[in-house]
């Protein structure tokens, strides 16, 4: 089979796998739609299709698909070769963003459970009841309610709640997931209250304020930094925009590039060079950001 016949083969198949991966997504969530899917088990049905059908991109099969459309334009495999190796990469960049938003929508379930539990506090409820009312409203989904933020230790805390446990130690459990570091506070202003008699309400929300101006912090540095980061993703497309420019003088760079020596020479040099510079220059954002 020619170069041009694989190239097409595979730009179809990448295609077929995307177009197939959505439809599949929208018969799931048409089959649970079919039912009463806003109340019940089948409610929660629903969320978890919502977070699947739209969390669960396929985003890095486009690498294969542009690779094997730069290998028809050049007839060459040397495009669908890189397409392949930028899947696994891809997929783990929006594995760490998926990780990322996790985490800040676990703090920021955190910081509710916080405030909702002081309410309930201060409306004169026992601790371990107002806990099992503050994360009553504990569904994972999409939007993280104020009980999401005990994330999978909820169980262990409730049931410490409910029949008298060790609740301090079930929230320090708790806050070791990633982006709940907060119920360490709030295990820590619970043993207080418990041990001393000091007002679990009031140490409650110094932690939520606490933990809010914290997170207000990380935003706004992220917010600082997005000018960096764009600055490097723009830098990283300006060879994309350099054989454009060529292809539309006629000097035929993709040729050049793919069929000639100094051509994949050149490539395999940029293309190394080009790598190490975004990461470096990502590297150093995402060392400001930890900071």
């Amino acid at each position: 089979m020619s170069v041009t016949g694989v190239a097409a083969a595979v730009f179809a198949g990448s295609a077929a796998c995307l177009v197939v991966g959505r439809d599949r997504g929208q018969r799931r969530a048409r089959a649970v739609l079919a039912g009463d899917g806003e109340t019940g088990p089948e409610g929660s049905a629903w969320r978890r299709v919502k977070v699947r059908v739209g969390g669960r991109g396929r985003q890095e099969w486009w690498a294969l698909a542009g690779g094997a459309a730069v290998a028809l334009l050049g007839e060459s495999l040397v495009p669908l070769a890189l397409g392949a190796a930028g899947v696994p990469l891809i997929r783990r960049v929006r594995r760490g963003r998926d990780a990322r938003l996790d985490r800040e929508r676990r703090a920021t379930a955190v910081i509710a459970l916080c405030g909702a539990l002081a309410g309930e506090v201060r409306a004169g409820r026992q601790p371990g009841e107002a806990l099992r009312a503050a994360a009553a409203e504990a569904e994972p989904g999409p939007v993280a309610g104020a009980g999401a933020g005990l994330g999978e230790g909820r169980a262990g805390v409730l049931a410490a709640a409910r029949f008298g446990g060790d609740v301090p130690g079930a929230l320090e459990e708790a806050a070791r997931e990633p982006g709940a570091q907060g119920l360490a506070g709030l295990a820590a202003c619970w043993r207080v209250a418990v041990d001393r008699g000091a007002g679990l309400a009031a140490g409650l929300e110094r932690l939520e304020g606490a933990l809010r101006a914290e997170r207000d912090q990380r935003a706004d540095l992220r917010a600082q930094l997005a000018g960096a980061r764009s600055t490097a993703v723009m830098l990283a497309g300006l060879p994309v925009l350099g054989l454009l420019m060529g292809s539309a003088l006629g000097a035929a760079p993709l040729r050049v590039l793919l069929h000639t020596g100094a051509g994949l020479g050149c490539l395999a040099v940029g293309g190394a060079l080009e790598g190490a510079g975004v990461w470096w220059a990502l590297r150093i954002v995402r060392g400001a950001e930890e900071r």
